[in-house]
């Protein structure tokens, strides 16, 4: 994953604008994570809390396949990390490497990348079961850029507890 953020632009239009400021946001996680082992990618922040940069990776993993590939294009598919549709299951990172969580995180956000370029225009919709109701892109991408600015705070202080670097 390239860890170099994109520069949101100042005057883009607003696809492009949510585009790039997703882009920044998915860079920003995977900074966090920068030169980290396995090891390092695991500590937990507060057991027995089971939160850790692997595990909000492994999250973010199934975040991205479930409103792209899920709701926008109503692909029948498991979650990656869990059988049952449990959630928090992704944040068990204890049995998992980087190698896998960032193939994982990583291919679903090729996935959402080429569904968003395919899509016609920020109204196409798709269903969310958990809502009941239609959601529209625009809404997905928006969702999804407030998840990862939330999760990247998290990220935050676990990467500083790790080893001490802060900023970015």
């Amino acid at each position: 994953m390239i860890t170099e953020r994109p520069d949101p632009p100042r005057q883009g239009d607003e696809r492009e604008t949510l585009r790039v400021y997703l882009d920044f946001h998915r860079a920003t996680l995977a900074m966090k994570c920068a030169d980290l082992s396995t090891e390092d990618l695991r500590r937990q922040s507060s057991p027995p809390s089971t939160l850790s940069l692997l595990g909000l990776v492994r999250h973010m993993a199934e975040v991205e396949r479930t409103w792209f590939r899920r709701v926008i294009n109503a692909e029948d598919i498991p979650l990656v990390w869990s059988d049952s549709f449990d959630f928090q299951a992704a944040y068990d990172a204890s049995d998992c490497t980087r190698e896998e969580a960032f193939a994982a995180w990583e291919n679903e956000i090729e996935h959402s990348r080429r569904i968003e370029l395919a899509a016609e225009s920020l109204e196409v919709t798709g269903y969310q079961p958990r809502w009941g109701e239609h959601v529209s892109l625009r809404m997905i991408m928006l969702h999804l850029i407030h998840e990862y600015a939330r999760h990247n705070g998290h990220a935050d202080f676990l990467r500083e507890a790790i080893d001490g670097v802060t900023g970015a």
